[in-house]
């Protein structure tokens, strides 16, 4: 049977992959933790739950506008207002299914074949199978220096006649890091004069550490009219704990967002009207959710931090927001995939490896579950690693023999 060429080089989402391995383990009763996710586990807003459970009841559930319906833009461009200072029209938003939808209808419509868009490492696992998608090139940038921020002299360097579009997601997942402010200005300044498309992927730009403040990539741009290539992605999944409502959305000239609605429009029609409006409902409702969410994942990257500075070797920048954090273990084990599957099959702990976001050696561990996940999870890794752990180890009633070091 042969596939497409595209279909041959796309490889799976190791990040769903390993939410589905995750169910399977804890459905069958094992003591799984998972340590990899990206899902809060807190409750959607009730504002979001009241609202779609009030559309729901009145059976009124249609076909939603390719670009989605009036009530969720009004509300984005509402919460483009605050948080952005910029008034966008109704034909400058497009409602999707999920920030992910947003992120590859625009680069559908902006992307030639071979044409190369360029991101930071570490990176979101899937800007790269995106970006091959359509046809187009991913050019990553490590920085040098070993920290999880290029310079703009290192973005400069790998700009060519084929560069479309950079890709900034800042805070970052995996890394957590927040990009300075004067990098956020002078990559706003390069691209507007080069002339290329800035995605600007903000969708855990309110989950922030340390009283750290949101950085507006719209403050740097000088030409906002409707030739600016900018294109700011957001959505309800991480900020509101909805990740299973699938509402994103994006903001950007009107010639651009109306080719995505056109994309959109033919591989899934707009977003599903209840989902919408659940949307509509965690937007325009009480914000302190939001701060809640915050505050319990602060608390959790603490307790992290704490359990991995523990570790002998052990390299850890703190996290300035998300919920992730992504420690080096390469003083134990430079093959990232080798070392997750290793405490997988030890000790039943899912990790991410660093390699999907493109740095080996880093494994991508989550703040999302409770703080006893994290404490037990984290004290089995260690037990795992540390040649001067005990030899036996109890999960439950089940006895480990540490027999591999």
């Amino acid at each position: 049977m042969s596939l497409s060429l595209i279909a041959k080089n796309i490889k799976e989402s190791i990040t769903l992959k390993l939410n589905e391995k995750f169910a399977v383990m804890k459905a069958k009763g094992d003591p799984v933790i998972h340590l990899g996710g990206g899902e809060p586990k807190t409750k959607a807003p009730i504002d979001a739950v009241v609202s779609a459970a009030a559309l729901l009841n009145s059976g009124e559930v249609r076909y939603a506008p390719a670009d989605g319906n009036p009530a969720l833009k009004k509300s984005i461009i509402r919460y483009t207002e605050e948080w952005y200072g910029r008034t966008p029209g109704v034909l400058n938003v497009m409602a999707s299914n999920g920030a992910k939808q947003a992120i590859m209808v625009a680069l559908q419509a902006i992307l030639n074949p071979q044409e190369e868009v360029i991101f930071p490492a570490p990176y979101w696992v899937s800007y790269t199978e995106m970006v091959k998608m359509c046809g187009g090139i991913p050019v990553p940038v490590v920085p040098e220096d070993g920290s999880f921020c290029p310079t703009i002299e290192e973005i400069e360097r790998y700009v060519t006649s084929y560069t479309k579009a950079v890709i900034i997601n800042s805070p970052n997942n995996p890394s957590g890091a927040v990009y300075p402010e004067s990098f956020i200005a002078e990559i706003v300044e390069f691209c507007e004069r080069k002339g290329i498309y800035l995605i600007i992927d903000d969708i855990y730009h309110r989950l922030l550490f340390d009283g750290k403040k949101t950085i507006n990539a719209w403050n740097y741009v000088k030409d906002k009219s409707e030739n600016s290539k900018m294109i700011i992605i957001n959505g309800v999944s991480k900020m509101y704990a909805m990740t299973g409502f699938r509402i994103g959305w994006a903001v950007g000239s009107k010639k651009v967002i109306s080719a995505m609605a056109i994309l959109q429009g033919h591989q899934t029609s707009g977003p599903s009207i209840i989902q919408q409006q659940a949307a509509v409902g965690a937007l325009n409702g009480v914000q302190s959710c939001v701060e809640s969410l915050r505050l319990t994942l602060e608390n959790n990257r603490d307790v992290m931090l704490g359990v991995l500075r523990s570790f002998d070797g052990i390299k850890v920048t703190p996290p300035d927001g998300t919920f992730y954090c992504f420690p080096d273990f390469s003083a134990y084990e430079k093959n990232s995939i080798k070392l997750s599957q290793l405490l997988l099959d030890k000790v039943q702990v899912l990790t991410v490896p660093g390699s999907e976001f493109g740095m080996e050696g880093h494994l991508r561990l989550s703040t999302c579950g409770t703080i006893k996940d994290i404490t037990e999870g984290l004290e089995r890794i260690k037990w795992v690693l540390d040649p001067n752990s005990p030899n036996e180890l109890y999960i439950g009633e089940r006895k480990l023999v540490r027999d591999w070091l």
